[in-house]
């Protein structure tokens, strides 16, 4: 039998549902490790099966970090109902987050960078998880950042 703690810590790494971090602990006879990477080929196997999907809907995040620093992020996924969503919403956050300390150039080196509260994933990973949760694409269409 697996432990919660187990599932939750998986869950808590991975950003996956219960459901799938049970399935791949059983996948992977509760190997942890196996089983955070066997989650994470999962949601970029699912990540680019939606990725030539349109992506009509967003919002606009923006993010002032002490009257310095601030940036203007423009998401976009497929329907407003994922728009709106509390999960699609937070992702915009911490990528606003991202940008205002990384500063990065463009939405390719974004993706590219370690993510500052997991540097074990790239900020791609943080949203493919997210396309996981959700199904439906997600894109970073594009930012502006200010700085003092």
């Amino acid at each position: 039998m697996i432990s919660k703690e187990l599932i939750q810590k998986l869950r808590e790494v991975s950003g996956a549902g219960i459901i799938e971090c049970k399935k791949a602990l059983e996948k992977n006879d509760f190997d942890f490790e196996k089983a955070l990477a066997f989650l994470k080929k999962e949601s970029q196997t699912k990540a680019e099966q939606k990725k030539e999907r349109k992506t009509g809907a967003g919002l606009l995040e923006t993010y002032i970090h002490n009257q310095r620093v601030g940036v203007l992020l423009e998401m976009r996924t497929e329907t407003d109902f994922v728009s709106r969503s509390t999960i699609f919403k937070q992702l915009a956050h911490e990528i606003a987050l991202q940008i205002a300390a990384m500063a990065p150039e463009n939405p390719s080196e974004l993706l590219k960078q370690p993510y500052i509260k997991n540097e074990t994933i790239t900020i791609a990973d943080l949203i493919n998880q997210t396309i996981a949760q959700v199904g439906e694409n997600i894109r970073v269409e594009r930012f502006c950042r200010y700085e003092l």
